[in-house]
């Protein structure tokens, strides 16, 4: 949870809009209402490229599926995801 929180947040401050940052922050808000509101702390962020940010947020939020997080929520935030991408392209 906490890699996930991190590359996100990392997208959301690189995002090129202000519009991408916030459809990020949209998916930050989302894994924290999956946690219950009970969200680990940020670690500090990854200094990569989007795309790898992206690969690292994606493959964290799958992760968490063995964590016995929802299916269709965890979709959920990985449609978000992919939308604040797009939105962060055009």
């Amino acid at each position: 949870m906490a890699e996930a929180r991190s590359a996100v947040a990392a997208l959301a401050d690189a995002a090129n809009t202000e519009a991408a940052s916030i459809e990020y922050e949209r998916v930050l808000l989302q894994l924290d209402w999956l946690h219950h509101g009970i969200a680990p702390g940020i670690t500090p962020p990854p200094q990569e490229a989007r795309d790898v940010l992206f690969g690292i947020a994606e493959t964290a939020i799958v992760t968490l599926g063995g964590f016995g997080v929802d299916p269709l929520e965890l979709e959920l935030v990985q449609d978000m995801l992919l939308a604040a991408r797009e939105s962060d392209r055009s």
